[in-house]
């Protein structure tokens, strides 16, 4: 604000609300001093006391609100203050809105709603005002003017009046005698004979004109099937037959009064509309005209067979018709009494969609597509084939079955002149054992059977030999697949007790028992104690599903008892050889 504002601070020519109101003044008492009139030089200037809402600087020392933090009103002494429709927060410098309409002090009549606003509040009408009135910034209703608007719908030849809440359409101008106007406003005819009672004198037939009537004496009326004569004094027979095409191409006969049609074969006379119609022989006839269906047609019929028939040259019967001739069907095709059948080769199926169509059967995605080759199926059109591993495996003649190579048996192993050829699944081992000390070697090893024993041969002053309970130690070999649907334990190497060279039980021995001395990590196998026959065996069973490929060795230790001291052993040493895949 600026010194050269009116002093009093009074905001002529503006109209502002009431909070800028006070802020403006209170803005203008803070920052504006009168100006010092010019009297007398040696005078002191005068300022004149402020009025309401202007702050006077202050004394030197004295509390001031220069430096205050008040949001709105500081009214001295540091105390915050606010507009009207706020009050002072508990922190004493921020004012808040006063809802007047949570707290009653608003003054909304009966009929109105109270609306919150910020500083203040607003009343609303609840209801409208209804059609052909609007509402106002003072909640009253006015009516409205449709006719100033222009949002009647008054014809051009109609003038608008504006009523309380609505508007009435009046005509221009009127309309000549005669005449009456109708909705739109034109001038249509009245029809006098109608309107007036009786308007002619009696022994008078009142006939309507354009914009009025005429009254006409009289005359002889003569009966349906008669017309006045020339001078018009009788009624004589009209002949229908020559005045008009009453029969409609069928032959007619005249009668007095009246006429009769000679209908043509398929039509019938109607003697009440004296019209020849149609006979309906499907309907008359049912079931003796046609073999299958029957359609009426004009004057006759027509005789129509249903899908998957012909008609006959006589017209009325119905003949097969062989569909496959068409070749309908993508393959196969079986023509039936009124249809036909699609079928087809083997390797294919009937589409479910349209019942012609053939669709190659994935042989190898059916339930039992596992089963259909012993290791990979591959679906062709129509048929399938089976593959093998690329290496290890080649296919049957039977062109399911996987069949391992024997390659050491083909002579296309890689062992050395040492080593012996075993063949396992899906390759071969190149295998060597060594007998140790105070034994030899007997048995064989072949590329199908391993049997290497190792016997105990101890010198006769060797005496740590002698005590060794061990007199037997076997290697055999055995060749396993992965098991695909492994559920229980599986039998896999039988061990019988016998002497270390004889077929024969160990002479005195009481008991025997089986320990295994070496495993796979997972404990893959187990050895169980049978009787068989009146001889102990053992049989070592895999208890675990293992996946290959892998190599295990297990050693099982077979026992024999004499007086309660472990006598005799033999051990046999089990190679197992699982191969990648299951057949």
């Amino acid at each position: 604000m600026t010194a050269l504002r009116d002093p009093s601070c009074e905001l002529q020519g503006l109209f502002l609300g009431r909070r800028c109101t006070h802020t403006v003044k209170t803005c203008c008492g803070k920052n504006t001093t009168e100006e010092i009139k010019p009297n007398d030089v040696n005078e002191e200037p005068v300022t004149e006391e402020p009025e309401v809402n202007v702050t006077v600087k202050p004394t030197e020392g004295s509390d001031t609100c220069t430096d205050s933090n008040c949001s709105q009103l500081c009214v001295g002494n540091g105390t915050c203050a606010c507009h009207d429709g706020y009050q002072l927060h508990k922190d004493g410098v921020n004012c808040q809105d006063v809802n007047e309409c949570l707290t009653g002090s608003h003054n909304c009549m009966l009929g109105q709603a109270c609306i919150n606003t910020e500083g203040s509040f607003r009343c609303q009408r609840e209801t409208g005002c209804g059609t052909g009135y609007e509402l106002k910034n003072d909640n009253s209703c006015q009516d409205i003017d449709e006719c100033t608007l222009g949002t009647h719908n008054c014809g051009p030849d109609f003038m608008c009046t504006n009523t309380a809440g609505s508007f009435r359409c009046h005509p221009k101008e009127r309309c000549a005698d005669g005449f009456t106007q109708d909705a739109i406003g034109s001038c249509i005819d009245i029809n006098e004979c109608v309107v007036n009672t009786s308007p002619c004198l009696p022994g008078q037939t009142c006939v309507n004109t354009e914009g009025s009537y005429t009254c006409r004496r009289n005359t002889v009326t003569c009966g349906r099937g008669y017309h006045l004569t020339e001078d018009g004094a009788h009624c004589e027979d009209i002949d229908e037959c020559r005045t008009g095409y009453v029969c409609g191409g069928h032959g007619c006969i005249n009668l007095v009064g009246s006429y009769r049609c000679e209908c043509r074969i398929g039509f019938i006379f109607n003697s009440i509309t004296k019209l020849c119609e149609d006979i309906n022989e499907c309907r008359h006839y049912p079931g003796r005209l046609c073999a299958h269906k029957c359609d009426n047609t004009e004057g006759s019929y027509q005789c129509s067979c249903t899908t998957g028939f012909k008609l006959s040259h006589d017209g009325r019967n119905c003949e097969d018709v062989n569909e496959c001739e068409a070749n309908p069907c993508s393959q196969e095709c079986a023509n039936v009494y009124g249809s036909y059948q699609c079928y087809c080769r083997r390797g294919y199926q009937l589409s479910d969609m349209d019942g012609i169509t053939c669709e190659d059967i994935d042989e190898c995605a059916l339930p039992t597509g596992g089963h259909v080759c012993s290791y990979s199926c591959s679906n062709a059109p129509g048929s399938f084939y089976c593959t093998c591993p690329t290496t290890g495996y080649t296919l049957a003649h039977n062109g399911r079955t996987c069949q391992d190579i024997d390659e050491c048996a083909a002579g296309i192993h890689t062992c050395s002149f040492t080593e012996s050829c075993f063949n396992v699944q899906g390759g071969f081992r190149c295998l060597s054992f060594a007998c140790p000390p105070n034994f030899q070697r007997r048995g064989i090893l072949y590329h199908a059977s391993v049997n290497v024993r190792c016997i105990k041969a101890c010198q006769t002053n060797d005496i740590g030999c002698n005590l060794d309970p061990v007199h037997l130690i076997t290697h055999t070999a055995l060749s396993l697949p992965t098991f695909r649907d492994y559920s229980e334990p599986e039998d896999l190497v039988f061990l019988r007790t016998v002497a270390a060279a004889n077929p024969v039980p160990v002479p005195g021995a009481t008991d025997v028992f089986f320990d295994i001395l070496a495993a796979d990590d997972q404990f893959s196998f187990d050895v169980q104690k049978r009787s068989h026959q009146g001889m102990i065996m053992g049989v070592v069973r895999q208890v675990k599903p293992i996946i290959g490929p892998r190599d295990l060795v297990l050693e099982v230790a077979m026992n024999y008892v004499k007086s309660g001291v472990i006598s005799h052993r033999n051990i046999v040493i089990v190679h197992f050889f699982v191969s990648e895949f299951w057949f």
